[in-house]
């Protein structure tokens, strides 16, 4: 078991609308200072959605290169951006995130129902993404919506090889309308197919809504890492909105503190990703 946690740090995301959300981060301003916030309180990989001038999700390539400079001379954070964007964004538009010369990049395994959408991932957009990858030197973060995508993360490994840094290293999204349920016996699931993947695959958990704390606990206690943050829930609890990332950050590095497992460094967590 991993005697560490690294904890990601999810700030946006494309679906919650700024008007609705008055806390959630979508100017690069807002966006730094959460980061830092964040990093000193535990955080090591923050994963980046960005947002227009007018808070609408984008994938402007000039924005997501500023924001990559700026959060890496802000912080010390490992940036990840996503390149699954929004469910309407075009392939192209997702893999010329990768021009943004990010440390890690997700690159979600299948596509999933996602709530009255579809995020559309065909097998040729996803080895796409993934030799791309390969190529410029960044480490993807495999997004796992469903327990059949893990199979699609064993097919595309054993056809075009590991991934950059040879580590492998899956998120199970968990909890979405129309991908798996955030319960601990799917995460058990999930965890045992991990064995059909390399030798020291680690993963994270993402707990949506609701699922968030069910999800947060059974990954800790599989020797799980965790990601957290207003992209997957803006209800603290039952009544109590989100006041901020910093808040579900804290609470996941007390969880890990109570797990006896505290949050990774920055440089453990890149040794760990092999970056």
């Amino acid at each position: 078991m991993t005697t560490g946690t690294l904890i990601t740090v999810a700030p946006t995301g494309a679906e919650s609308a700024k008007a609705e959300v008055p806390a959630l981060p979508v100017t690069l301003d807002e966006l730094l200072l959460t980061a830092k916030e964040c990093e000193a309180l535990g955080a090591a990989v923050i994963h980046v959605h960005i947002r227009d001038d007018e808070a609408r999700p984008t994938l402007d390539p000039v924005r997501l290169a500023d924001t990559v400079a700026a959060l890496r001379e802000s912080t010390d954070l490992i940036v990840q951006l996503s390149s699954g964007g929004a469910v309407t964004d075009p392939e192209a538009a997702r893999l010329a995130v990768l021009d943004a010369r990010p440390d890690m990049a997700s690159c979600t395994m299948g596509t999933v129902n996602f709530g009255d959408d579809v995020f559309l991932n065909r097998w040729e957009f996803i080895v796409d993404l993934h030799t791309r990858m390969q190529e410029r030197g960044i480490v993807p973060e495999y997004e796992i919506f469903d327990l059949g995508h893990l199979s699609a993360l064993q097919r595309l490994l054993g056809k075009y090889g590991l991934p950059a840094g040879g580590h492998v290293h899956v998120d199970f999204v968990m909890g979405v309308p129309g991908g798996m349920p955030g319960t601990t016996e799917t995460l058990v699931a999930a965890h045992r197919m991990l064995r059909d993947l390399p030798e020291g695959t680690t993963f994270s958990a993402t707990g949506v809504g609701r699922s968030t704390i069910p999800v947060l606990l059974a990954s800790l206690s599989a020797g799980g890492h965790l990601r957290v943050g207003m992209e997957d829930t803006v209800t603290y609890a039952k009544g109590r909105p989100v006041e901020s990332n910093m808040q579900l950050v804290a609470r996941a590095v007390g969880f890990a503190q109570l797990a006896q497992r505290p949050p990774l460094t920055t440089t453990e967590a890149r040794e760990l990703l092999g970056l």
